[in-house]
């Protein structure tokens, strides 16, 4: 099995990627892409089938780009992902330390935000709502998803029905979907202005539903609310009623709002954070991190590069009555040591980047002089990467453990500790 979780065959000689099929098994493949070096193919019978294999839960599977492991139960999706985790760090000669058992929960129904497609196909005489086909720029044609909160998951067909309803069916490009734990919030993308009639069919759906219904007829500024004329979500990183963050369907907040509970905890207790500890929050989005680690030391920094985040950010923070923070946007691929917060040093560290890692802060984070580092990672090659710099400025690596914010995916979050060697720097 590869890292992406397509079995790994040789044809003639030639590696070939198998969407759909799990190592053991013999499959009849249909090839898609042709390279140099490998193919790409997806499965198309199964033959000899392994033991591990289970009927996909979702009718769009095979063809749907947004599941890749439907067809392996939810064990061993875990046990593939860890173990892809642990090569990568093997492969890199990096010792982790103890590892941490997964942090899991519901494997279905978990997912509160996505960005679906819509189109109209006029040959089919109907309106197209989902996620793109798998290696293709199409919306796949589908009812339900399984992986999306079952209050929208479920009535993907009745938001197609509605669309196809409107004037402006084939000027709506994508849905917006952005849920808390009360209320889901759909903004309707469309490239030209809808007329009363069709606003008043979306406000009548949003109702009919309990949706919060949005309009967005150019950037993330053009938002404006349509039924009702008051909306607000929100979440609460620890799920103990302590914090209350608020957040709009066009911010960054973890999809999955039970592991990232979950995430929170464990990132606070590797850190043992003291009244007296001063923490810096690299990639601090909207608060997640931050917030939770204020109610716990003397002070935490919050360091992100958009402005208007970092200002909803501050926000958030006064909102729960916290004043032990601050923030600034800053371009992290860029750090430049005349910043204020440059010149500081810091009892603990928690890192958040994105896909593409930290490697220029990786590179300079010895200069903080912190005791401990929390890396929560959503990128292995890119966490391998950002560890080995770590490591080589006086850490040493004492945990890594996986995170299952993406059941039935093969994405991988991961959470990894370091602990700061004595003498220091090096």
């Amino acid at each position: 099995m590869s890292h992406e979780g397509r079995g790994i065959a040789r044809v003639n000689g030639k590696t070939v990627f198998v969407f759909g099929a799990l190592q053991g098994e013999r499959v009849l493949i249909q090839i898609q892409r042709s390279g140099r070096k490998f193919d790409q193919a997806t499965t198309l019978e199964v033959i000899e089938a392994s033991p591990q294999r289970i009927e996909p839960a979702c009718a769009a599977f095979r063809i749907c780009g947004g599941c890749s492991l439907q067809h392996l139960d939810n064990e061993d999706q875990l046990a593939l992902k860890q173990q892809s985790l642990l090569d990568m760090m093997a492969h890199a000669q990096l010792d982790y330390g103890e590892l941490i058992p997964a942090l899991r929960a519901t494997a279905w129904g978990y997912r509160k935000k996505a960005r679906l497609g819509v189109k109209y196909v006029s040959k089919k005489g109907r309106v197209l709502v989902g996620f793109r086909e798998r290696n293709t720029p199409f919306i796949a044609d589908m009812l339900r998803c399984e992986v999306l909160l079952p209050q929208i998951g479920h009535k993907i067909d009745r938001l197609a029905e509605l669309i196809g309803t409107l004037e402006a069916r084939a000027h709506i490009p994508q849905i917006e979907v952005a849920a808390d734990e009360n209320r889901v919030q759909l903004v309707f993308r469309h490239l030209q202005p809808l007329s009363a009639q069709d606003q008043k069919r979306l406000a009548e759906f949003g109702a009919a539903h309990g949706y919060y219904i949005q309009l967005q007829p150019g950037g993330p500024a053009s938002l404006t609310n349509l039924f009702p004329e008051e909306q607000s979500l929100s979440f609460d990183p620890l799920g103990d009623g302590s914090l209350n963050i608020g957040f709009g369907a066009l911010d960054f907040v973890q999809v999955n709002s039970a592991v990232n509970q979950k995430m929170v905890a464990q990132a606070l207790a590797f850190l043992d954070l003291q009244p007296d500890d001063r923490v810096l929050d690299l990639f601090c989005g909207l608060g997640n991190f931050t917030l939770p680690m204020a109610r716990r030391c003397a002070g935490v920094t919050g360091i992100e590069v958009d402005p208007p985040m970092v200002a909803r950010a501050r926000e958030a923070a006064l909102a729960n009555n916290i004043h032990n923070t601050e923030y600034h946007a800053v371009d992290l691929t860029r750090p430049e040591s005349g910043y204020s917060w440059m010149r500081q040093s810091y009892d603990k560290i928690l890192l958040d980047p994105p896909r593409s890692g930290a490697p220029e802060m990786a590179q300079l984070i010895g200069r903080f002089e912190a005791s401990t580092i929390v890396y929560v990672s959503c990128q292995p090659s890119s966490l391998v990467r950002d560890a080995a710099i770590i490591c080589a400025q006086g850490y040493r690596m004492t945990h890594l453990g996986i995170l299952d914010m993406f059941p039935q995916t093969a994405h991988v979050e991961s959470m990894a500790v370091f602990q700061q060697q004595p003498g220091g720097v090096r």
